[in-house]
């Protein structure tokens, strides 16, 4: 007899990683899905749906169903996610059950929205877990200790701001800013300064070489190619990670601000237990360089990028998936509110 196995979601509005109980990290797809108009067919999920973004003819759309870390289209993602949940598991008489990731902010509407999503994909039963507290779990804070610990969670959609002690949210933020605001920081720069327009995906791989949000000692330079708005024609120009430094610093300015929110009304007690563990950053946009010195310099705290921080909620998630029996039968809430259908 062959059983289902748990699965944990990082549904993020950029990537969806699977982790499967016992297994590990399944699958790192970009949360894009491709389909055929005409027909309704999916036609390509993840890396080679992502390869048609802007590319695609009359007849086949290729989307991202998912935006500013919530469902933006309930069919796509429920599509999407029952394409990648085939990927991982084989045939079994029993459907899986499901942990999926959700920003702290989320309203009710959007959770159930997230839940529906996963019973229609094919679970069993659907929990939800915060996305601060998975980063947590994965960065290997113990988060049932009488403890407070910081978690900056800088993702695709959105940035994840929570206060941590005894397995529970203390005070926490979620910002609709974050590694997509960047991208588009940069197209907004360029098309300003240089009179040229690139695409997210150059955006994005512009983000990744050569971004930074702290001043660097060297300065780097790279040559992209975009089209120029005033003959249309494509141009190679240079730009440098100054360039990159000065396009983030509207969007970062608004995260810095939602930090020091997020300290000011944290108990006293609280507040020097993590000036004294640090301020952990997990998520894919964290990784810009100096992202943790800048919040260091403007909080005089010390700040650390979680290991493999683009994989930590995942992780967590997956080491939470142990707790799901404690959750079925209430004991244990990973959400503010009782999350499992």
């Amino acid at each position: 007899m062959l059983f289902a196995r748990d699965i944990g979601i990082d549904l993020g509005t950029a990537t969806v990683l699977v982790y499967v109980r016992g297994k590990g990290i399944m699958l790192r797809e970009p949360s894009v899905i491709a389909m055929d108009r005409n027909t309704g067919r999916v036609l390509k999920v993840g890396v080679e749906a992502q390869k048609m973004l802007g590319r695609t003819p009359g007849n086949i759309v290729a989307i991202r169903p998912l935006k500013e870390g919530v469902i933006s289209d309930f069919e796509m993602t429920e599509r999407m996610m029952r394409e990648l949940i085939r990927k991982v598991t084989s045939f079994s008489l029993f459907k899986p059950r499901l942990l999926i990731c959700v920003p702290s902010g989320i309203t009710e509407v959007e959770e159930r929205a997230v839940i529906d999503a996963g019973l229609q994909a094919g679970a069993r039963k659907v929990f939800l877990i915060e996305e601060p507290l998975a980063a947590a779990i994965g960065a290997g804070i113990d988060i049932t200790e009488p403890t407070g610990h910081m978690v900056v969670d800088i993702g695709g959609g959105t940035t994840d701001i929570a206060v941590i002690s005894l397995s529970g949210v203390v005070q926490s933020s979620s910002l609709k800013i974050a590694g997509d605001q960047f991208d588009e920081a940069i197209i907004k720069y360029i098309k300003k300064k240089h009179n040229i327009l690139i695409g997210e995906r150059t955006a994005e791989e512009l983000k990744i070489n050569l971004g930074c949000v702290f001043h660097k000692q060297e300065i780097i330079s790279t040559e992209v190619k975009g089209r120029c708005l005033l003959t249309g024609l494509p141009r190679m120009f240079t730009i440098t990670s100054e360039e990159l430094r000065e396009a983030f610093e509207e969007v970062c300015e608004r995260i810095l601000e939602e930090v020091h929110s997020v300290l000011e009304n944290t108990p006293p007690e609280l507040v020097s237990d993590i000036s004294q563990n640090g301020i952990v950053l997990s998520g894919g946009g964290s990784l810009v360089w100096g992202m943790d010195k800048l919040i260091e310099a403007r909080t005089n705290i010390k700040t650390h990028p979680a290991d493999d921080a683009a994989s930590c909620v995942a992780y967590g998630t997956g080491k939470a998936l142990d707790w799901l029996n404690d959750m079925q039968e209430g004991t244990i809430n990973l959400s503010r509110r009782k999350q499992m259908i």
